[in-house]
């Protein structure tokens, strides 16, 4: 039905966190040239550039058109920038939990329970942790870890590197949203969607290193149009899903763009790469404004 949710968060860049893990092995580098667009008018410069949010190490994109058009900005712009450990553990308690309600194996599908009992036992974990869960919350919790096994990891991810450069060179650092609002966004989910999202999240494992290495390949070739093939793939079967993640807040985006346009300065948002793919991409809904992004060639 979907693909695993962790596929999805670095594709649509929400900015949940993989747990540290251990660094694997030097690698080779490897060339990465992620599309990136400009929107500009006689006095502001806005460029947009998608991300990926966990991204093994290697690869080598900070670079040619992508670093040229941040040290020449003023302000770097993420989804969200990150709070300090103690809101963050004060909003999960407050949005991921359900101290009240029935144990998280009882709202899934029958079908469901063993499955989910086994990958929670192949890794070690404990299933009373997973039990006062919210749906939502648990299938991420699951499917970060086919991924983290990877060598997949935050630390190697595009919004880290830039926002140590945007720290370090006096950037203003900006976000288009809260971490308590991106929390929002999936505890505002249905329960049936929660539990949809869990369920596929369920049998979707075993290939969620597969489809994160397509999707990663994709950015790193400068392909939206593949990247948006995988993510509409696991968006389709949910229009309210898609709604919360993708459409209503790529409008509330080209929204925000439009009145920035406003501002002379030049401005370097980078928000995940699924954002600006497909037909509900912030480009398209940019259009809305009078506004063009144009692909930057590199």
């Amino acid at each position: 039905m979907f693909r695993p949710i962790t596929s999805a968060l670095a594709s649509l860049g929400l900015a949940f966190a993989l747990p540290a893990c251990a660094q694997p092995a030097p690698v080779a580098t490897q060339d990465a040239d992620p599309a990136l667009w400009v929107v500009r008018d006689k006095d502001t410069t806005i460029y947009l550039f998608g991300t990926i949010h966990v991204l093994r190490p290697g690869l080598t994109w900070f670079d040619e058109a992508v670093k040229k058009a941040f040290d020449r900005s003023g302000t770097l712009v993420l989804e969200m920038v990150e709070p300090d450990e103690d809101t963050q553990q004060r909003v999960v308690l407050a949005k991921a939990f359900d101290p009240a309600g029935a144990p998280l194996t009882q709202k899934l599908p029958p079908d469901k329970r063993a499955a989910f009992t086994k990958a929670i036992e192949d890794n070690k974990l404990s299933l009373a942790s997973f039990e006062r869960m919210q749906p939502w919350f648990a299938a991420i919790s699951l499917s970060v870890l086919p991924v983290q096994k990877l060598g997949y990891d935050a630390r190697n991810g595009p919004e880290g590197i830039l926002t140590r450069a945007a720290k370090a060179q006096k950037k203003q650092l900006m976000g288009l949203e809260t971490f308590e609002g991106q929390m929002s966004i999936f505890d505002g989910l249905s329960l049936k969607a929660q539990v949809d999202l869990l369920s596929s999240t369920i049998d979707e494992l075993p290939k969620a290193g597969e489809t994160m290495s397509r999707m990663v390949d994709d950015w790193s070739k400068g392909n939206p149009d593949g990247l948006a093939a995988t993510m509409n793939e696991g968006l389709k079967d949910s229009p309210e899903v898609a709604k919360a993640l993708l459409v209503d807040r790529n409008a509330k985006w080209a929204s925000w763009i439009a009145e920035r346009m406003r501002t002379p300065g030049r401005v370097f948002i980078a928000v995940g790469a699924g954002h600006l793919a497909g037909p509900e991409s912030v480009q398209r809904k940019l259009g809305k404004y009078r506004l063009k992004a144009v692909r930057v060639k590199y």
